[in-house]
């Protein structure tokens, strides 16, 4: 098999990607709307993704996600590990991950990609386009359970389709969460108030026309009475409020039901035990983008969105990222290989017999 045999992929770290541009919400946003009519249109690959669960009460797991968009001949997956403890018990971030993207003409791959970064901008993006269409065009007041990465991550969304927001409240579990919520995001939006709750969950939420509960707990954090009329809930993580929130809300929209329902949102555990049924969600976010089912129709309607997690969506956004880094020329060059294993001519040396 004469030619050339090299292989060569790119490496991009987090500050790769971040100086090329990549922590742009609009663009995540779009990636993840396209991700998404591509996927209905029958254009996507997205396989059932591996879970490798280490400890069930702690939830330390490792997740495999695979995906492929056939028109963009590109194939990613990303591996991603989610350990709670980390936070208290090491002083560690609870997510990290990576991504790999191979062309599928050749089935070569062309980068290792940090993927924290994408993993967290999905989240953001995933919110900001239901905010886009499910939330009040003048909402001023946004509130916050929990002050992660991922919290961060869905203010700038939530101010980029709402620049009307001029509040932002952020309840967490220590008050030195919360201030560094203040201090790492008041730089990026010096036209809002963004402030501490001290620890009060129901200060930070109370009358906010946005609420977005994004922490690790399993517990009914949010109280239904602090949902006025007109609000709009972004449901980001596990069980996080309880079921009198979606039981009031005029609409349930998640990102897909057949998936939420068989994990462990709020959503999921209303389902399983008969406090909801199918005919109770008003459609997938899709639905909405595609103009099929209505988004916000009036001004007092309560809506409530729950977003699991689409794996293909995080591909779709790190396939525009890795555009987007290629174009800005950052990245390292990763040697895959340079021969065919027998065509080294060291090989006799190498080879243990």
């Amino acid at each position: 098999m004469p030619g050339n045999h090299a292989i060569q992929a790119r490496h991009f770290s987090q500050e790769d990607l971040l100086s090329a541009g990549c922590l742009d919400i609009a663009m995540a946003m779009d990636a993840a709307e396209e991700a998404m009519k591509l996927y209905a249109s029958g254009d996507v690959l997205f396989p059932e993704k591996i879970v490798q669960i280490f400890n069930d009460e702690t939830q330390e797991r490792i997740n495999c996600l695979p995906a492929t968009f056939r028109s963009k001949k590109v194939c990613g997956v990303k591996w991603v590990s989610v350990f709670p403890p980390n936070p208290v018990a090491y002083g560690l971030q609870n997510l990290s991950a990576v991504i790999i993207l191979s062309e599928i003409v050749n089935g070569f791959p062309i980068a290792f990609m940090e993927g924290t970064l994408c993993s967290n901008m999905r989240v953001g993006a995933m919110g900001g386009l239901a905010a886009r269409h499910l939330a009040r065009k003048d909402s001023e007041s946004i509130g916050f359970i929990g002050a992660g990465e991922q919290a961060k991550m869905h203010l700038i969304a939530m101010k980029t389709v709402l620049p009307s927001l001029r509040e932002c409240r952020v309840g967490a579990k220590t008050e030195e969460e919360e201030a560094q919520f203040v201090d790492e995001m008041t730089p990026i939006f010096p036209d809002m108030d963004v402030k501490g709750a001290g620890t009060s969950l129901e200060r930070a939420t109370d009358g906010a026309d946005i609420i977005v509960t994004a922490t690790s707990a399993q517990a009914p954090l949010l109280k239904a009475e602090w949902m006025k009329p007109g609000a709009f809930y972004s449901h980001v993580g596990g069980w996080e409020d309880e079921y009198a929130v979606a039981a009031q809300c005029d609409k349930l929209v998640c990102d897909d039901w057949d998936t939420v329902k068989h994990r462990t949102q709020t959503l999921s555990r209303m389902y399983k035990d008969g406090a909801l049924t199918d005919d109770d969600i008003h459609g997938n976010l899709i639905d909405i983008l595609s103009g099929e089912k209505p988004g916000r129709e009036r001004d007092d309607e309560r809506i409530y969105f729950n977003a699991v997690g689409l794996a293909f969506t995080d591909i779709g956004i790190a396939h525009a990222m890795y555009e987007r880094a290629v174009a800005a020329g950052v990245g390292q060059p990763l040697p895959i290989q340079d021969k065919m294993i027998f065509e080294h001519p060291e090989l006799k040396d190498w080879v243990r017999l």
